[in-house]
């Protein structure tokens, strides 16, 4: 079996992980309209193991057969950030499926619940958003995408 990550470790910059999570909370369906001017369904599933607990993003059929209470493996997930909060993803080069795994959920600690703010680097420049700015006009391929994210504490009076 492939390696698997706690809920308590994912960051923001956590690509190609694999999650078990019970199902502690399934979220309602809304029809939004895209960035791209698609029409899609979106739903937010909570999901937690005996570390913590984070919010699950799911569209369209992903979310048709799943069931309060049941557990899923979600192979080749990654974090997004949603205005600030991160949202664990299965995506096109993901998958889901139900597991016979015996989970005891966490809910004291809520991954999704922090908030990080975004901090400038060379991964914009990828996309043309910044120019070239603190890259040496190389492209903008930033060496670490961790250090992009910073904590945003409620301490810093």
């Amino acid at each position: 079996m492939d390696e698997i990550t706690k809920i308590k470790d994912l960051t923001p910059s956590s690509r190609r992980v694999n999650v078990v999570g019970k199902v502690v909370v399934l979220g309602e369906p809304k029809e939004i309209k895209t960035r791209f001017g698609e029409d899609k369904s979106v739903s937010e599933v909570i999901v937690a193991d005996d570390t913590g607990k984070i919010t699950l993003t799911l569209w369209d059929d992903q979310t048709k057969d799943i069931r309060d209470g049941e557990v899923l493996k979600i192979d080749n997930g990654y974090i997004s950030l949603l205005r600030g909060h991160m949202r664990l993803n299965v995506g096109k080069y993901g998958a889901m499926a139900e597991s016979e795994e015996e989970i005891e959920p966490n809910e004291e600690l809520d991954m999704s619940e922090k908030e990080y703010e975004y901090q400038y680097n060379n991964y914009n420049n990828r996309y043309g958003n910044q120019g070239n700015r603190g890259n040496g006009g190389r492209g903008g391929f930033g060496n670490n995408r961790r250090s992009n994210y910073n904590r945003n504490d409620d301490n810093e009076e």
